[in-house]
């Protein structure tokens, strides 16, 4: 063996070395265009983001909305109309985990992390083509509000405001869902933890009624539940009624610490996944 060869690097594996901003950015727009054609040719994975804001409205203001308005549905549907704008973002997020998961079922995410890209493109262009996901549904509950009667108080700055927020909530949820994706063994598990988080999650909180007839215990907890502060923000931005500062600063605060802590997580995980 001859000394040039002794002393020659050794070859890098794929994806390993520092990858520069623009490769990873160009790696992003490549990864979400392959996952936006996946969508284009399986429109059936788009009929939770397109049916699920449907069939909520109906169901929620035609068999609960008299009851919990006191037969005014008018005022129920202002209420829940923003308040869905909150859990839009959850339910979607569930199924990226069960999707990440999935995939690393079938061996796509293998063949990923053999390429030369960035570990954190792959998960990045999941999260940007999931909240367009949350966009397209978030659109259509508004559409189904205002076919319902849906009154906007304010103006279209406040309403793109609350889509905004509700926009960058449920992405920083989405990076939960993918950590909990890559952490279980299968996606009916991912399924089964994620609706043991989000139960209590919607249904304590003020997302789709009022928390002041609830038990003094669960109203504590639908004060720091930030889907409360979510939906109270939106509520807010849409009516022009009560504070808008705190219940925004809060989801703010919830989103940013949401993401520092969990997107690194994931993309260690999603690094040193074996099976």
């Amino acid at each position: 063996m001859s000394a040039a060869t002794m002393t020659a690097p050794a070859k890098a594996l794929p994806g390993e070395g520092r990858i520069g901003l623009r490769a990873n950015l160009r790696h992003i727009g490549a990864l979400v265009r392959r996952n936006a054609l996946q969508i284009k040719q399986d429109p059936e994975s788009m009929f939770d983001a397109v049916l699920m804001p449907i069939i909520f409205s109906l169901l929620f203001v035609y068999v609960f909305g008299g009851a919990v308005a006191a037969g005014n549905r008018g005022a129920y549907i202002n209420y829940f109309i923003p308040g869905m704008m909150a859990m839009g973002g959850l339910n979607i997020a569930m199924s990226v985990g069960t999707g990440v998961n999935d995939d690393f079922q079938k061996g796509v995410m293998d063949r990923f992390r053999t390429m030369p890209i960035a570990r954190s493109s792959v998960l990045i262009a999941k999260l940007i083509v999931e909240t367009g996901r949350m966009l397209v549904s978030t659109l259509i509950l508004l559409a189904m509000g205002f076919l319902m009667g849906f009154d906007l108080k304010t103006g279209p700055l406040e309403l793109i405001a609350a889509v905004a927020l509700g926009l960058l909530f449920g992405s920083s949820l989405t990076w939960i869902f993918m950590l909990l994706g890559l952490s279980m063994k299968t996606p009916q598990a991912v399924q089964g933890i994620g609706m043991l988080v989000i139960m209590p999650l919607q249904f304590g909180s003020s997302i789709f009624a009022p928390t002041k007839t609830m038990p003094g215990w669960l109203q504590s907890f639908t004060d720091y539940n930030p889907l409360s502060q979510l939906a109270d923000a939106a509520r807010a931005l849409t009516s022009g009624d009560g504070a808008i500062a705190h219940p925004v600063t809060v989801c703010l605060a919830w989103a940013v610490g949401i993401t520092v802590l969990t997107a690194p997580l994931a993309v260690a995980k999603f690094r040193n996944k074996t099976s």
